[in-house]
């Protein structure tokens, strides 16, 4: 199993999955997360690197998708 799989919601992802989860740059992340608006997680930063919690994109998954069927 490698060791980016997450296994649980309480999973910590690096800045690296995250952005090939999205498809998008660490620029598009870096404006995501100064848009209130999008409401899209902020990272725990240990040593300077961040990471993001599994539960907390899946929860911004969802409200994007209510969004667009609405």
């Amino acid at each position: 199993m490698s060791p980016l799989v997450p296994k649980s919601g309480e999973d910590l992802l690096p800045a690296t999955p995250v952005r090939a989860r999205y498809g998008v740059s660490d620029m598009t992340i870096f404006r995501w997360l100064a848009d209130p608006k999008l409401g899209f997680p902020q990272p725990i930063r240990i040593n300077g690197r961040r990471y993001w919690r599994l539960a907390d994109l899946q929860a911004f998954e969802a409200r994007l998708a209510e969004k667009e069927a609405a």
